[in-house]
């Protein structure tokens, strides 16, 4: 969607409302899960980990479950694994989709997502098909009014990151896909832990969609999509221009 950042308009996300807060913690924990069984169990040393326990403590994860989900994936009896799949979508009006998904049952997913997708007009797509219009980058995010924009800039740059994008104390930094911990590193050595660090999907072009039907259309897609528990990150190469967004804020 349009809006202050260019970042906004390829992930779909929803807030933390307490409707959802069960299935937002459950996402939380399988991301804590994978990240310690790939790189083990201390943060300081894990770099996606860190940045796993940091977002579920902004979102208040209790304590008990951010513990369980550490020494299950640490332990050798442990038996539950999670496969990381990416599912390339369309959606009406050539809109692309990348799906992200963290699942401990393929054909489970697989059935879900293709079940969503044909109920909103949309479908799977061949491997290949979609992720040739999306670039793979390093996306880190810090929240601190803090830190000024021009000195993180500087450092991003002096660490060989790409970009950094600043805007109401929220800064972006982009990076190759293959330096994200490398430099998740270096700026947290200067700056504190960031809010999020993750690899990306970036279209390289965007569909604009210009009329109050059709983004509903999406929003509704993509709101089904992530109410499944499977899924972790939704991107599109869509753009929903800024008087489509002033008419969907307006009070119903």
């Amino acid at each position: 969607m349009a809006g202050h950042s260019k970042f906004k308009n390829i992930q779909h996300r929803k807030g933390a409302q307490d409707a959802k807060r069960a299935k937002l913690f459950t996402k939380l924990t399988r991301e804590i899960l994978v990240a310690a069984k790939s790189g083990g169990g201390d943060p300081g040393f894990n770099p996606r980990l860190r940045t796993a326990l940091a977002a579920a403590r902004a979102a208040n994860v209790p304590n008990h479950r951010i513990d369980t989900a550490i020494k299950k994936a640490t332990s050798a009896s442990e038996s539950e694994n999670f496969e990381e799949i990416t599912y390339e979508c369309y959606l009406p009006g050539g809109v692309a989709l990348v799906v992200d998904t963290l699942t401990d049952n393929k054909n489970r997913t697989s059935s879900e997502i293709k079940s969503i997708l044909n109920k909103h007009g949309g479908s799977l797509a061949a491997s290949g098909a979609v992720l040739y219009l999306f670039e793979r980058l390093g996306l880190i995010e810090f929240k601190d009014k803090n830190i000024s924009p021009e000195k993180i800039l500087e450092a991003t740059i002096e660490v060989g990151g790409t970009d950094c994008e600043s805007f109401s104390g929220e800064h972006q930094v982009t990076c190759d896909h293959d330096k994200l911990h490398e430099i998740q590193m270096s700026l947290t050595e200067k700056f504190g832990d960031p809010t999020s660090a993750k690899l990306i999907w970036k279209p390289k072009t965007t569909i604009a969609i210009d009329t109050q039907e059709k983004a509903e259309k999406i929003l509704t897609a993509l709101d089904v999509l992530e109410d499944s528990d499977d899924v972790q990150n939704i991107y599109g190469n869509y753009e929903i221009s800024d008087k489509v967004i002033a008419k969907l804020n307006q009070p119903q």
